[in-house]
């Protein structure tokens, strides 16, 4: 059975963290186009698995206690998936924690992600790195 683009997004947060970086970075076109939001710490858009991985996962993994990506709603459709919920977690440096909302958009093209543009409430987030 093959994997709907819903499948291969889901695969990316429903797991341990471990879990879903590896699908991750299995889903991952080789030029994919990753956008964190303004205003976000690590805001930009990265090139590629090594640059995504480097300039955001890395940094959530080593900056922050506890932060995850919890998905509460799923939209699909065609080579188009949403996923919107809360991140949360503790910063390290100021042991301030925070609860932001975030909204997903993601382009797939023969199952891989070639986009992915983020929209957060990054006022929450802010606060907490002050």
């Amino acid at each position: 059975m093959t994997a709907t683009n819903l499948d291969i997004i889901r695969a990316t947060y429903e797991g341990t963290p471990e879990e879903n970086a590896k699908h991750l970075r299995a889903a991952l076109a080789p030029d994919t186009t990753w956008t964190e939001a303004a205003g976000f710490p690590y805001a930009g858009t990265y090139t590629g698995a090594d640059e995504i991985f480097a300039n955001v996962f890395k940094r959530l993994a080593t900056e922050w206690v506890g932060y995850k990506a919890a998905v509460h709603t799923y939209l699909a459709d065609g080579d188009r998936v949403a996923a919107f919920g809360v991140y949360s977690g503790t910063y390290a440096k100021t042991g301030k924690a925070m609860s932001a909302t975030f909204a997903h958009l993601y382009r797939l093209r023969d199952g891989k992600i070639v986009t992915m543009e983020q929209y957060v409430d990054s006022a929450t987030v802010r606060q907490a790195l002050d």
